[in-house]
C-alpha cells in the first residue's frame, strides 16, 4: 500500500496495490459524509484504490507526507 498526495489539488490516492493502465473497472462514488470519497474496484470486484479528495482535512498529516 502506498500513499500518493497531491497539495495542489488537495487530493490523495491510496494505492492498495499497483494498478495498471485499464486495470480500473469500475469507480464508486461516496454519498453524504462520504462525499469527495471514491474507490475504485478491478474487473473482479476487489478495491484496489481510494481517491480522497480534500485530504488534508480527512486524513492524518503523517499520512500525506
Amino acid at each position: 500500500m502506498r500513499i500518493a498526495y497531491d497539495a495542489g489539488s488537495g487530493a490523495a490516492y491510496i494505492y492498495l496495490k499497483e494498478i495498471g493502465p485499464n486495470e480500473v473497472a469500475r469507480t464508486i462514488a461516496g454519498e453524504g459524509e462520504a462525499t469527495g470519497i471514491q474507490l475504485d474496484f478491478d474487473a473482479g470486484g476487489r478495491l484496489i484504490g481510494i481517491e480522497v479528495l480534500d485530504a488534508a482535512a480527512r486524513l492524518p498529516r503523517e499520512a500525506l507526507r
